[in-house]
């Protein structure tokens, strides 16, 4: 979210004029039209997550639980190292490591070695968890499918897949604004 001053508007192209554009140093981008994208982005993510928590598919488990579940569902061998897993989570990586001791607990991860590394370990999805992650899956499917494929046509769901797609991977080579000093430490 971004603290601005001014009320949010709508920024049509016409309205933008040259002495309306605020351009960044670094590539002569138009800085409101990328807080106007960030911020619907961001309020279309909130508004869809707060709908998907309410939705009654989650069948006891809670959507970051289902959130790991998925994301080792789609990793190599089933199994990502918690730093890993913290890359693709909201959670912090204390608060993550908590939610793997109560998955664990419940038979739905397990940790073990990483293969070649005497100190690594890695959380690997058992039979059950996969099991859960399909059950779960697919009632949220339809969930997706009823609130996002609902108000988009199919043009329009693959332009917002390839749009997204290459925001989160242009992310790897774009300096962080933070600098160096500020970043935190990929252990949390």
């Amino acid at each position: 979210m971004v603290d601005d001053a001014d009320p949010p508007r709508d920024h049509g192209a016409a309205d933008r004029t040259a002495a309306g554009r605020l351009a960044s140093a670094a590539g002569g981008s138009d800085v409101r039209a990328s807080v106007d994208a960030w911020e619907a982005l961001f309020r279309a993510q909130v508004t869809l997550m707060r709908r998907f928590a309410r939705d009654d598919v989650w069948g006891g488990s809670s959507i970051h639980e289902y959130d790991v579940l998925y994301t080792l569902s789609r990793a190599p061998q089933r199994a990502l190292r918690l730093r890993e897993l913290a890359e693709s989570s909201l959670l912090t990586q204390p608060s993550l490591s908590r939610l793997v001791d109560r998955l664990e607990a419940d038979g739905l991860v397990r940790r073990a070695p990483v293969e070649g590394d005497r100190r690594g370990k890695a959380v690997h999805l058992t039979d059950a968890g996969a099991l859960r992650q399909r059950e779960i899956g697919r009632r949220h499917a339809r969930s997706i499918d009823a609130l996002v494929g609902g108000a988009l046509s199919p043009d329009e769901l693959t332009t917002l897949e390839r749009l997204c797609t290459r925001l989160r991977l242009a992310q790897r080579d774009l300096p962080d604004p933070t600098g160096p000093d500020r970043q935190e430490s990929p252990d949390g």
